[in-house]
């Protein structure tokens, strides 16, 4: 049970409770579980925290020792986004394979799945789906982790999957509201801009996040993007317009509102992260995600001092404050029951349903004249900059599967103007299989796979992104996406297993 340090005051404690910060290591430091005893409610998980379930679950429960109650929160898509098995790869497909098979019943499924997996060890709160439309193909961030472009398709996979992930107990928080899908620029790096009209809007970003409240998502996470038509002055995570007149009042969703990282440049390089925290707790966010870039305890003491400083200025409305914690203190209990509610109605999962999701996932064109391998032959990675969200650390591609499966498999990286000769040079007399991942936004991959096959047609091509170019090679295999299932459910097709 937690014992709140004496002489926090009332609204010192309702700062610290909106707060979601992360840290370094893979246990709990000090100073989080002494914030933890003043009053924060909420910590969230991040790839480098975290080795394996054994070591995951005895974090979770180092925090529980110091407040039952509290938020675990984790970024984990499945799919690109993992954080779980950040060094191996998921083993759950993401939203654009499950886009790409399109039976509701099956993305409830993984999603459950998932959430079981969440849940036994601690986790209680995903910062997942994502509900984003992915209307521009050329979006750098959003990409294998929309559902697809089609805002019926991505509203009703986005409700089966609010509904089994909640289902095994842990909160759903659907991002990125209003939507982040047709934009051109990752607000990692800058505010992005979306210029539709508001009937646009209305047919396309907000469908999803309709179906999403209709399921019961327990929460929302706003995005740190311009959308004039909603607000012409600031983006949405700091926009009353949006968070408060849209969100709350015309779509009626009354859960959880957390904002994106505070830190991502949309934000902290334009009005800094104090500013920015206090400006989006005004606007209607309840809780304020911090940690995945600054994970210290500097971060919250400053972020909780602006908070309450703008309280103490008339700045922020101790009300608005006060309804914040309280909305986080209401998720919390929810988790507790919906946890206890999970276990009760355990039910058998599939069994590796993520890899069933990921064959039935594949769309392989060429097959009919096709042969399957059965000598090992030479993996050529063609390997674009990974975007913040999913991260370096990931292994993807094909190799790792095809050498257990074609032993003696070779494979190599190539990159930039020069990539596709210096493939054919590496590989030798070894037939070729190519790599890519969203071919259509890097000139010099198009490039390449054209050298590739010019001078050897037989080149099988696996593209592990947003499929967009035509497809070619003796054997063209899409998978919707990089994870690990998927990249041995296209090996398996490779080699005819």
């Amino acid at each position: 049970m937690t014992t709140f340090a004496s002489g926090t005051d009332t609204v010192t404690r309702d700062a610290l409770t909106v707060l979601q910060p992360g840290f370094s290591g893979t246990t709990a430091p000090d100073w989080l579980l002494r914030r933890l005893g003043e009053g924060l409610a909420s910590v969230g998980l991040f790839g480098r925290n975290i080795t394996s379930p054994g070591q995951l679950a005895a974090l979770t429960a180092q925090l529980r020792a110091e407040r039952e109650d509290v938020l675990v929160a984790i970024d984990e898509e499945g799919g690109d986004v993992t954080r779980l098995e950040v060094r191996t790869g998921s083993s759950f497909p993401g939203n654009h394979a499950l886009g790409a098979v399109d039976d509701v019943d099956l993305t409830r499924e993984v999603a459950h799945a998932l959430g079981r997996r969440l849940a036994e060890c601690g986790v209680n709160l995903n910062w997942a789906p994502s509900a984003d439309v992915n209307s521009n193909p050329a979006n750098p961030v959003i990409g294998v982790r929309s559902f697809g472009a089609d805002p019926q398709l991505v509203a009703r996979h986005t409700a089966a999957y609010v509904t089994g992930l909640q289902s095994a107990g842990v909160a759903a928080c659907t991002k990125h509201f209003p939507g982040h899908g047709d934009t051109a620029v990752d607000s990692h790096l800058a505010l992005p801009r979306i210029d539709a009209d508001p009937a646009v809007l209305q047919d396309r970003e907000l469908a999803p996040f309709r179906a999403a409240i209709a399921a019961g998502t327990r929460a929302v996470m706003s995005a740190h993007i311009l959308v004039p038509a909603l607000d012409p002055d600031r983006p949405a995570t700091l926009s009353g317009r949006i968070l408060t007149d849209l969100l709350r009042g015309e779509l009626a969703f009354d859960g959880l509102l957390v904002t994106d990282g505070m830190e991502m440049r949309a934000i902290a390089g334009t009005y800094g992260i104090e500013r920015g925290s206090v400006l989006a707790i005004a606007a209607g966010a309840d809780a304020i995600c911090v940690g995945g870039g600054l994970a210290d305890d500097e971060t919250v003491r400053r972020l909780r001092d602006a908070l309450v400083a703008a309280v103490r200025s008339g700045e922020l409305a101790e009300e608005r404050l006060a309804e914040a914690a309280q909305r986080v203190r209401a998720l919390a209990r929810w988790t507790a029951s919906a946890a206890a509610e999970g276990a009760r109605a355990h039910r058998p999962p599939v069994a590796d349903i993520g890899l069933l999701a990921a064959r039935r996932a594949l769309t392989v064109t060429g097959e009919e004249g096709f042969t399957p391998l059965t000598e090992p032959p030479y993996v050529a990675a063609l390997t674009p900059v990974a975007n913040i969200a999913v991260g370096d650390e990931t292994p993807w591609g094909v190799a790792a599967e095809l050498l257990r499966l074609l032993p003696g498999t070779e494979t190599g990286s190539f990159a930039g103007d020069a990539a596709g000769r210096a493939a054919l040079v590496a590989a030798g007399a070894r037939r070729i299989v190519a790599v890519v991942r969203d071919e259509h936004r890097h000139p010099w991959m198009a490039s390449a796979l054209e050298t590739l096959l010019a001078e050897r047609p037989d080149t099988i091509v696996v593209e592990m992104g947003v499929p967009q170019a035509a497809p070619r090679g003796a054997l063209h295999i899409a998978t919707h996406g990089a994870a690990r299932v998927c990249g041995r459910a296209a090996a398996e097709a490779i080699a005819g297993c």
